[in-house]
């Protein structure tokens, strides 16, 4: 088999995107979207089995190709849309790192997308569904690090893991990053697991690493991550309302308000926590009267952040 891309050239590839993630709305942007992923799975089942000699190259083309619906789809506003055709995305990556499952590339965008959908789209109060996505978040995670020389992250002796977390450098910052959430997501689901939170430092150890080599990473994540887990700590545990307002502040600053999630939890988990309504309401209000496209690549999420600011503010006299 002679190794060829998907597409013949980029007009087709760009026709083939724009058949998946259409920036229309209504019903016929969701009949292009379901098209398009069917074509999509078809691609791969084709590919992927037709040469197993070639298979990690058709995965990389693959890859490649499913980074940029990954793109596209940050600009979409219509969540409609993307929660229909998410589902299809993951079954895609879960063949491509089943394909190649020592890529880490593979791995990590993998555990982004799975952690990125329970988080969006799937309620607290399904855990049925929740649960199992933030799990295989976490591993993919995981092997992203064993990957990228942390081994046994999970298992091995707290000091190793620590000082192989200290050797990562610039480079390795979205693996640390990605991990740490995604771990920490699936922690906090389980709060009231001794087993699940006994993991925390490890998740915390890597997002303070990631604080180190680049404390603006993804509009300033690592400050975000570090504000919702002083706010949510007990003083006796290392909580602290005062660092968690910092690091808030911090991570709005170097988004430059733009990344509307961070204020969503500013106003969830601490300005709850110091029973500050004002606070809590101006801040929701600021979510509302900034567009969700004010950034074109954070259109998705600042949507996601948005209808989560509507659904608080509509619960404040339950908090106050």
């Amino acid at each position: 088999m002679i190794d060829t891309p998907i597409f013949p050239n980029d007009i087709w590839k760009e026709r083939f995107l724009r058949s998946i993630v259409s920036h229309s709305f209504g019903l016929e942007a969701r009949d292009r979207f379901r098209t398009g992923m069917k074509i999509a799975i078809l691609f791969l089942i084709v590919f992927l089995a037709s040469c197993s000699v070639h298979k990690k190259m058709t995965t990389l083309s693959a890859a490649s190709l499913v980074e940029d619906v990954a793109r596209a789809s940050y600009k979409q506003s219509d969540l409609g849309v993307i929660r229909m055709g998410m589902p299809a995305y993951l079954m895609l990556m879960d063949g491509m790192v089943e394909s190649w499952p020592d890529n880490e590339r593979l791995l990590i965008s993998a555990a982004q997308a799975y952690s990125s959908y329970a988080a969006a789209f799937v309620g607290s109060d399904d855990t049925a569904l929740r649960d199992p996505l933030l799990l295989r978040a976490k591993v993919y995670a995981l092997k992203a690090l064993e990957q990228r020389g942390i081994s046994e992250p999970l298992t091995s002796p707290f000091d190793q893991f620590e000082h192989q977390v200290g050797q990562t450098k610039r480079s390795d910052i979205a693996y640390l990053f990605w991990a740490a959430s995604c771990w920490g997501g699936w922690i906090g689901a389980r709060s009231t697991s001794i087993t699940a939170v006994a993991e925390l430092p490890r998740a915390e150890a890597l997002m303070r690493r990631a604080l180190i080599l680049d404390e603006t990473y993804h509009y300033g994540g690592p400050h975000l991550f570090m504000g919702v887990l002083y706010a949510s700590r007990p003083q006796v545990a290392g909580g602290s309302l005062e660092r968690s307002r910092q690091h808030f502040l911090k991570a709005i600053e170097i988004g430059q308000g733009h990344f509307l999630m961070t204020h969503v939890y500013y106003a969830d988990t601490y300005a709850r926590k110091v029973l500050d309504r004002e606070l809590f309401v101006a801040t929701l209000k600021k979510v509302l009267d900034t567009p969700a496209d004010v950034v074109p690549e954070l259109t998705l999420m600042n949507t996601v952040a948005r209808k989560k600011a509507e659904a608080l503010l509509e619960k404040a006299d339950e908090f106050f």
